[in-house]
């Protein structure tokens, strides 16, 4: 590797970004832009299903917190988001990680509707997962550790959040408590 000039590059653009932004846009990764599309498409006819058909994968403590959230049900600083949302984690078997884990043990839930939406999105979990980890193996050469630093017993079971989003507006939410935007101005953890 230390020969390839094209992936020494990739690694010089990870580790100036890191440093320098703080984050970065992945270009060229591998992802068909068919599939990027389809998940798309699928998603949006979810989320242009009727109310009790999306509620039939209504996001509970009992599911691990994965499923649907209605518009407004996800609140930013005091205020109800205009966005509907399926959440999607790494699936944790009950007892994995101890009494720690346990409000996020189960699996994530799919909708019937449309038919193929969980061979979709598993599908498309799977090639992000994979590109994830070149992202790390690329961070593991700019920091000049070894390929594998981050896998293994270090960081080899990885917890991923995948969260799809729809921006409808709703009726339901009073216009006082709308907001000008899909969801506040927020930090996420990691």
């Amino acid at each position: 590797m230390a020969g390839d000039e094209g992936l020494l590059g990739v690694i010089r653009m990870l580790d100036d970004a890191c440093k320098d932004a703080g984050f970065f846009y992945v270009k060229g990764h591998g992802i068909p832009e068919s599939l990027l599309t389809e998940v798309r498409d699928v998603t949006r006819k979810f989320f242009h299903l009727p109310h009790e058909e999306k509620l039939k994968i209504k996001m509970t403590p009992q599911s691990g917190y994965r499923g649907y959230q209605r518009v407004g049900e996800n609140v930013t600083k005091g205020k109800p988001d205009m966005h509907e949302a399926i959440d999607c984690y790494t699936p944790i078997e009950p007892g994995k990680y101890g009494a720690l884990a346990k409000p996020m043990e189960g699996s994530n839930l799919w909708p019937d509707h449309p038919p193929n939406f969980d061979a979709l999105l598993e599908n498309y979990i799977s090639l992000l997962r994979d590109l994830s980890r070149k992202i790390m193996r690329g961070i593991a050469l700019a920091l000049g550790a070894p390929l594998d630093a981050f896998e293994g017993g270090t960081a080899g079971d990885p917890f991923w959040v995948l969260r799809l989003i729809g921006y409808p507006v709703s009726a339901d939410i009073p216009q006082e408590q709308r907001t000008d935007t899909g969801c506040g101005a927020h930090t996420d953890y990691g």
